[in-house]
């Protein structure tokens, strides 16, 4: 009774809207509900009109006692609504004006005007696949984007790129270009038939073979944004040089960023071979097309190994072409191995420097093999380096032979002597 009493107070503080008999059918309305929650004696908890399952599991006797207040409360809200909304009528005008206190227990005229609401809780609405939707339904769906928007990984895009797949197709290694600033967004970008397949037939056409594509891109990327007239205004320069269409696509395929350097920048590292090393044209043509990255790289690194090989190693100028004609890869050696080999042939082996320009290849050879086979030979007392005397060995064999023949034929020896002596160093 306190609390009706309470609820009438409220009422009449709401400017006399609600009038008494409003106020008992309420009252009334909410003793029944109690009533009926306290019949069924399901252990419940109200919570902003929604009842709270509470236990581990529910048993078939306390859904069907649960279903049973369920239809009770259904009578009692259909009761109170065809009740209420008789009474509602000369107050619905200033509605607006007037804060309302509603109990969370009482169903909300406005929310359901006549909508009739399943509360049977075990049967929950399922859509299906079939179904017939509206026109501004099937527009109001979101469809998830085709690419994701952000990734760090252009695996993530194969799927959805048709430029992706043909170039993982062409062997491309998308995990070298994803490492590369700005690459793997450029790719995104690009289109295979109007970007890509242009360029790719280009290749073909000077003589490029199709197992090399993939290598050219995955070094040089940047080759798919090249314009189609300045790809073929180098080629004829070079053709233009006197390189063979053989040469050309030999070329391009060792060295991919070939076709990145303008007429200007090609026709200038060639001049700086020719006149640095005072070779001729076709001297400076044999070794460029041999070592086609000469025109790509650094001319710092070239200039210290040719002050290396003159100042240091103490080579003639007749002698340093004769190297670097017989191999060109001198020009871009590491030079600390570069000055670690010849130390070990002219200090410790004692080979004289036109031997060695006689035998350049012995420069571009691994410091370990020359220095196991040397000291395997001087303990077998064959070590003679020297053309003039007796049982003369040239450095040509000594390094280029394999570990067999150099044991049958040069050292006489078994190669299980050889791989004994290799332990003890």
């Amino acid at each position: 009774m306190a609390m009706a009493s309470s609820c009438t107070q409220l009422c009449l503080q709401c400017r006399s809207l609600l009038c008494s008999k409003t106020v008992a059918n309420t009252w009334q309305y909410y003793t029944q509900v109690r009533h009926c929650i306290r019949v069924t004696r399901v252990p419940t908890k109200i919570l902003d009109g929604s009842s709270i399952i509470k236990g581990n599991h529910v048993t078939n006797q306390a859904r069907q006692m649960r279903k049973q207040q369920m239809f009770c409360y259904s009578d009692l809200a259909a009761k109170h609504l065809a009740t209420e909304a008789k009474e509602d009528k000369d107050v619905e005008t200033s509605r607006a004006d007037v804060v309302a206190y509603k109990s969370p227990l009482l169903p909300i005229r406005d929310a359901v005007p006549e909508i009739q609401v399943s509360l049977d809780l075990d049967t929950a609405a399922e859509f299906s696949a079939l179904e017939v939707i509206s026109d501004e339904e099937a527009v109001s769906i979101s469809v998830p984007s085709a690419m994701p928007p952000a990734s760090t990984s252009l695996r993530d895009y194969v799927d959805q790129s048709e430029t992706l797949s043909k170039l993982v197709q062409l062997g491309v290694n998308l995990w070298k270009l994803e490492q590369r600033p700005n690459v793997g967004s450029m790719l995104l970008r690009l289109n295979f038939n109007t970007d890509v397949a242009p360029r790719l037939l280009f290749l073909k056409e000077i003589g490029v073979e199709d197992s090399r594509f993939g290598y050219i891109i995955t070094h040089n990327p940047f080759i798919l944004t090249e314009s189609l007239e300045n790809l073929q205004s180098r080629v004829n320069y070079l053709k233009s040089k006197k390189f063979s269409s053989e040469n050309v696509a030999s070329m391009v395929s060792r060295a991919p960023y070939l076709l990145n350097f303008s007429v200007k920048r090609l026709d200038n590292r060639l001049g700086f071979y020719q006149q640095q090393l005072k070779l001729s044209a076709s001297n400076t043509r044999n070794i460029v097309a041999r070592l086609p990255r000469l025109l790509c790289g650094s001319l710092e690194s070239v200039k210290d190994n040719l002050k290396v090989c003159e100042i240091e190693l103490g080579f003639k100028e007749n002698e340093i072409q004769h190297i670097v004609i017989a191999v060109p890869k001198v020009l871009t050696a590491n030079k600390r191995k570069l000055i670690q080999i010849f130390d070990y042939l002219h200090n410790i082996m004692k080979v004289p420097h036109n031997l060695i320009a006689k035998f350049p290849q012995v420069l571009n050879t691994k410091y370990l093999r020359v220095r196991e086979r040397h000291l395997f030979l001087e303990y077998l007392g064959k070590a003679q380096y020297d053309p003039t005397l007796p049982n003369y060995l040239s450095l040509d064999r000594l390094v280029s032979l394999p570990d067999e023949i150099f044991c049958t034929e040069l050292a006489l020896a078994t190669l299980e002597d050889f791989y004994l002596f290799q332990k003890t160093l």
